[in-house]
């Protein structure tokens, strides 16, 4: 009987991943508007049921695909800390941002911010999301340039480094912007290595 419920635990969970895979995929490709639950069930290969069993609308499954994303970026942040040079700690910092900024996780948030700015209820729901992403994406920078971010201005230099980072992700999202961010995070860097405390 055990058995028989992790197999059905696993496949439960692998439903919701292909769902979750799947709803990233459409909203990278499709935007906001051109992605809706029938098209996210087809992708995943699941029954409309079945996705509605697990999300009820498409801003829920949206949601839970980006906050799962957002989740496996910053485990991959924590992870890649640990092996940051001391020598080149900031600009190795910087460019594991730019890579989070200019990613999946990016991509698919910035439709959501781009959706929600004209319908409210999207927006409501996108303000408590982005607010909690933020803050564990300031604490992660904060853990990545490995400062104490109540001395000094370090904290407004995270947050800075943070605006410039969805800058640079908001630019490549219209063409390849790599050699421009390459000399900006090399600028930004020698400003940071200056001026942190």
């Amino acid at each position: 009987m055990t058995s028989t419920r992790a197999t059905q635990e696993e496949r439960t969970r692998a439903m919701r991943q292909r769902l979750l895979d799947a709803a990233i995929e459409s909203l990278v490709e499709n935007g906001w508007s051109g992605t809706s639950t029938t098209e996210v069930s087809r992708r995943a290969g699941v029954s409309r049921g079945a996705q509605l069993h697990h999300f009820p609308n498409k801003f829920e499954l949206v949601k839970a695909a980006v906050e799962h994303l957002a989740e496996l970026r910053r485990s991959e942040l924590a992870v890649k800390a640990q092996e940051l040079s001391e020598e080149h700690r900031v600009r190795e910092a910087l460019e594991l941002l730019s890579e989070h900024f200019t990613g999946p996780v990016f991509q698919a948030a910035l439709e959501l911010w781009v959706a929600a700015r004209s319908d409210e209820a999207l927006r409501v729901e996108m303000i408590a999301f982005e607010r909690a992403i933020g803050r564990e994406l300031h604490f992660a920078t904060v853990e990545l340039l490995g400062i104490d971010e109540s001395r000094g201005c370090n904290r407004q230099y995270v947050q800075l480094t943070l605006d410039l980072m969805r800058g640079l992700g908001l630019a490549q999202s219209l063409n390849d912007d790599s050699e421009r961010r390459r000399i900006l995070l090399d600028t930004w860097a020698k400003t940071l290595e200056r001026e942190l405390e």
